[in-house]
């Protein structure tokens, strides 16, 4: 981390913000994703330096320096103040039970996400990519549905008139699918059309 402020430091010194090399300074100073910083320094710098900077997060507030902030697990920066049961749930596809699962696996303790160490960050970053999550589950469950809808089974109308698929009741319910309630309008009974 020290690697970074020094580099961000002597680009902005050199006012090299502007060239083309001065990417990495704007990355590091805007505080974008670790991945893409880690990605221009591996072409500048060395993969070691990106390696550092990958796990490297955003920069904090605090005492005049860099800070950890989030660790980023799955292609999503999970929170550091939580506990890694919590943390993890951050994670599309990745809910209760799975995350303690991950867990009693890893034999962890469920201690802070920030008071991890880097090899258990590493060998939680391996365990949860054994899983189907994030946008390949988003995918997954998109052409599922789309299939469906194909073969013009009963879920798939049912998904294409946009209602419950599951046998729920629609007389009264459903709302979120079917959207807000339009009024009808109210018929005249026939003694007051007299008057």
């Amino acid at each position: 981390m020290a690697f970074t402020t020094q580099l961000v430091r002597e680009f902005t010194r050199l006012a090299l913000h502007r060239s083309v090399g001065g990417v990495l300074a704007l990355a590091l100073a805007r505080e974008l994703s670790p991945v893409i910083t880690a990605v221009v320094a591996a072409e500048s710098v060395g993969s070691a330096s990106a390696a550092e900077l990958g796990t490297m997060q955003k920069e904090g507030i605090g005492h005049g320096g860099l800070r950890t902030k989030c660790v980023r697990i799955g292609g999503v920066e999970i929170p550091n103040h939580k506990r890694v049961e919590y943390s993890l749930q951050y994670i599309h596809g990745i809910g209760q039970s799975r995350s303690r699962q991950i867990l009693s696996v890893l034999n962890f303790d469920n201690k802070i996400t920030k008071d991890l160490s880097e090899e258990e960050v590493i060998a939680l970053r391996k365990e949860v990519a054994k899983y189907m999550i994030g946008g390949d589950l988003k995918r997954f469950n998109h052409v599922a549905i789309e299939r469906l809808k194909d073969i013009s089974c009963y879920r798939g109308i049912r998904h294409n008139l946009e209602l419950p698929v599951r046998g729920q009741r629609t007389k009264t319910n459903c709302r979120t699918l079917k959207g807000k309630r339009v009024s009808a309008a109210k018929k005249k009974s026939p003694s007051s059309r007299e008057e």
